[in-house]
């Protein structure tokens, strides 16, 4: 797979970082439409490890990027963003995140119920069923089935979508159960919050007030630890904002005005 796709006009000073870990492609999207007026990167994660991510991203933003960029991360992506911001400060001038995780183990206990409750009584057995094969030594190609489980987990995720395809290029098993495993014991131990203290930008949280990932867990712990934070929540809104009948163009606006914001102060 390709590890880079670019939108619109060199200078490439945007870069949008999708989710999974394992589900590449979801931001293609967003970098679609911000391409008539920025130049945009989208880094394609292939690594089957949080540090393998790490120097991956890396890699592609240092030989492709006009630094230093403002990082677009969603779901799995905003963590990576927030913690290569806070290994690479000088490479990044703005951290956007947007439908984040919670960043502190107790706001995110009731995650899955959540979106469970979102669902028809078969969904949820479906899922349920789903999330035993997973479990299954036995049998060795997942992927299909991952890919399955991502288009219900959309479904419960979205509020009111346009549409509920989310461009994914191909779904990753393997890489999501691998890294994911490692995020999870970096938030757990604290680790995944603290490295907030070595991030010198400023910091955007973007949240639906209807994403099952609870925007306590991002807007409370991010606002004790950062040194610049700004956090928005949009109404009627799921974990895509860009699906979002409601919220699309809100998000948008949001996005532009953030980033013609940089463009002019860099040109001061």
């Amino acid at each position: 797979m390709i590890n880079l796709r670019k939108y619109g006009q060199a200078p490439f000073n945007v870069a949008v970082i999708h989710g999974g870990p394992g589900a590449p492609g979801e931001m293609a999207p967003v970098a679609r439409e911000l391409s008539p007026h920025f130049g945009v990167l989208e880094p394609i994660q292939t690594a089957a490890s949080l540090e393998g991510q790490l120097q991956e991203l890396y890699a592609v933003l240092d030989r492709n990027g006009d630094l230093p960029l403002t990082l677009i991360g969603w779901s799995w992506g905003a963590w990576l963003s927030f913690i290569f911001s806070a290994h690479y400060p000088l490479m990044v001038k703005k951290l956007i995140i947007v439908g984040s995780g919670p960043f502190e183990e107790k706001y995110a206990t009731n995650i899955m119920k959540t979106r469970l409750s979102r669902l028809t009584e078969k969904e949820r057995a479906e899922v349920q069923s789903i999330m035993r094969t997973f479990n299954d030594p036995s049998i060795k190609d997942k992927n299909s089935l991952f890919h399955r489980f991502g288009k219900l987990l959309t479904k419960a995720d979205t509020y009111d979508p346009l549409t509920l395809d989310t461009d994914v290029l191909e779904t990753q098993f393997d890489i999501h159960q691998s890294v994911w495993k490692e995020a999870v014991e970096f938030r757990k131990n604290g680790e995944l919050l603290r490295l907030g203290e070595k991030i010198q930008c400023p910091v955007v949280a973007i949240h639906g007030n209807h994403d099952p990932h609870p925007h306590e867990g991002v807007k409370i712990p991010l606002s004790l630890i950062l040194r610049e934070f700004r956090f928005i929540l949009l109404r009627n809104c799921g974990h895509h904002p860009w699906l979002e009948r409601d919220a699309r163009s809100r998000f948008y606006d949001i996005l532009r005005k953030e980033l013609h914001f940089n463009k002019y102060t860099k040109e001061q």
